[in-house]
């Protein structure tokens, strides 16, 4: 009889083996008299606060490698091992989030950051005082306004940037990246005109004059002005993406998986070849990109490496609901006449799908509106078929060559990024095609103030329903979408136990609320498993990173308003602390600070 080899999806295979206690080196570094959870028996759909508790930590060359009460770790110390003493503070495994856009949300901090602009005459004052320190003809560029915000809820006009920009070129993208902003110059700088025709899953919207109002929709019409922009050079993408990472350590999160450019990438790896890199990061390409390219920049970089490699391919399959662009199955209640914007056209997007599956790549959708949802379901159907149609045709080579009886399953993890609106039955479709709901419940926050007028009573029933994907046993990994939202994931936690704005004054759907367990499982091992690092990341046990994070309060206990108050003491990434609060004292001597700029 031939003997059996269990052959994954993307034909690999690991194997572990336990050390011994008494030949495991001696710690470099211990963690003491902490409240730590470490995630042990914590599950996806528990129904309390309580997972395994210990006191103490011994990490030795970035992994833990051991966990245990005070009395049970602190011998294990040696003369070189340093000893931190958490002083009762309550510890969890670092956050993962699950959907990020780091270069962005830095490049923002460096133009024209318009995040919470109350209004448009804050908007213009912003603009304008930012126009004068250019030089002549420059562009100016920036993002964060948010129209849904603002007492008018009216979008901005080209006419209302032509006031304040003068003779320089604007284009201010909203708050989601699903539209901008641009002034006449930039409109005259990119050819367009009342005549120019919108590539396909995108919209130019015209005023009533039938000439452009600068409002641009979706990505491949915002190509058409970016493309005139001029690009950032390294030293700037590296300025910027350090004010992101510094964001993330600031708020307990130790890995993000993002989607930036290539370049952006390229400056990542800048910044680890020089040790600036303190967040793991798994970086996203682009789905449409051609096969070809997409290999070579999965090759370019070793996929061993836990601090930065590439991860899935992100495709779009429509906009946000915030923009009414998200694709959805009738129109939207607040705008009879409008569906939204699919991206794709079924067929093309099942070849593409296939093709990379096929290829051997994670796939990942952003999805928002229920008729995209449906698309991306279906692709994703067909991507399974023909990915182990791929792999079967090589069996008999791999059979003979070993000769061994292999057994081949799916462990493709596809991906729905937002997943925010679904037609009922497709919460099973998810649960069939073991598809990952990749969620923003920080979204929520500012949805809620409007979504109900988008969706209408009976869509509202199947919007951001994470309760429902657990009870469909589908796998959450929680993000944030930042910079849509701040990076903090205590806004998520908040959002996802109280389906509560901020204030608590308004309430959508409480029957979709998490526990508090739940909602850090989402975060921490949901992300990991999203992203194929489950056993390495998600917890806090022997073998696994010493990712930490340390809070000011035990987030399992605290109500929802105290659990927005939350505040990180201290973020470790490898056993390492990379950042600290301010007056936070006894800083280990590991302590690498991470800087501003180059």
């Amino acid at each position: 009889m031939k003997p059996h080899i269990f052959l994954p999806l993307l034909l690999a295979a690991t194997c572990a083996s336990a050390q011994s206690a008494q030949s495991k080196p001696a710690p470099d570094t211990i963690y003491f008299h902490g409240n730590i959870l470490t995630g042990a028996h914590l599950r996806a759909d528990d129904n309390s606060p309580t997972s395994a508790r210990v006191s103490a930590l011994a990490v030795t060359a970035g992994k833990i490698t051991a966990a245990g009460t005070d009395a049970e770790i602190l011998p294990l110390a040696t003369a070189h091992t340093s000893k931190v003493d958490l002083h009762g503070a309550f510890a969890l495994p670092g956050f993962n989030d699950a959907h990020t856009h780091i270069a962005f949300a830095g490049q923002q901090h460096l133009t024209v950051d318009l995040d919470n602009i109350p209004s448009l005459a804050a908007m213009q004052a912003k603009i304008k005082t930012y126009a004068v320190t250019l030089s002549p003809d420059a562009w100016i560029t920036g993002g964060g306004w948010d129209h849904t915000k603002w007492t008018s809820a009216t979008l901005p006009t080209k006419e209302d940037l032509d006031a304040v920009t003068g003779s320089h070129p604007a284009y201010l993208e909203r708050t989601d990246g699903h539209i901008a902003i641009v002034n006449t110059a930039a409109l005259t700088a990119a050819g367009i005109t009342a005549k120019t025709a919108a590539p396909q899953g995108s919209q130019i919207d015209l005023g009533p004059n039938g000439q452009p109002t600068g409002i641009i929709r979706e990505r491949a019409a915002l190509t058409l002005i970016q493309s005139h922009i001029p690009k950032p050079d390294a030293a700037t993408r590296r300025r910027a993406l350090l004010l992101s990472l510094n964001d993330a350590l600031a708020h307990g999160v130790t890995s993000v998986q993002d989607f930036s450019d290539w370049d952006d990438f390229l400056a990542l790896e800048a910044l680890e070849q020089s040790h600036q890199l303190h967040v793991r990061v798994s970086e996203w390409l682009t789905f449409g990109d051609p096969i070809e390219t997409l290999r070579a920049h999965r090759d370019h970089h070793p996929a061993t490496d836990p601090m930065l490699h590439t991860g899935m391919l992100k495709g779009f399959m429509d906009g946000s609901l915030g923009s009414r662009t998200a694709a959805l199955a009738a129109p939207y209640t607040d705008d009879p006449k409008n569906s939204g914007l699919p991206r794709y056209d079924q067929k093309a997007l099942n070849k593409l799908a296939a093709e990379r599956a096929a290829a051997g790549f994670q796939i990942g959708f952003h999805a928002i509106g229920d008729r995209a949802n449906s698309m991306a379901l279906t692709a994703f159907d067909v991507a399974k078929v023909e990915r182990m149609n791929a792999l079967q045709s090589i069996l008999p080579q791999l059979e003979s060559s070993t000769h061994a009886h292999i057994s081949v399953t799916d462990t493709s993890r596809y991906r729905i990024e937002h997943a925010q609106v679904l037609l009922p039955a497709d919460f099973d479709r998810f649960a069939k095609l073991h598809i990952i709901a990749s969620m923003q419940p920080s979204h929520l926050l500012t949805d809620m103030a409007w979504a109900a007028a988008r969706l209408g009573p009976e869509r509202s029933n199947y919007a951001y329903g994470w309760k429902s994907f657990l009870d469909h046993h589908v796998t959450l990994a929680f993000g944030t979408d930042y910079p849509v939202e701040s990076i903090s994931p205590f806004r998520g936690l908040y959002s996802a136990i109280t389906r509560q704005n901020e204030a608590a004054t308004q309430t959508f759907h409480p029957e979709q609320k998490l526990t508090i367990a739940e909602a850090i499982y989402a975060y921490t091992q949901g992300s990991a498993f999203a992203e194929k690092m489950e056993t390495q990341k998600g917890r806090l046990e022997p073998g696994f990173f010493a990712d930490i994070a340390i809070l000011d309060r035990d987030i399992t206990t605290a109500t929802p308003q105290d659990l927005l108050a939350t505040k990180v003491l201290r973020t470790i990434v490898a056993g390492e602390t990379v950042y600290t609060a301010p007056g936070v004292a006894t800083v280990p001597a590991t302590y690498r600070h991470v800087p501003d700029g180059d």
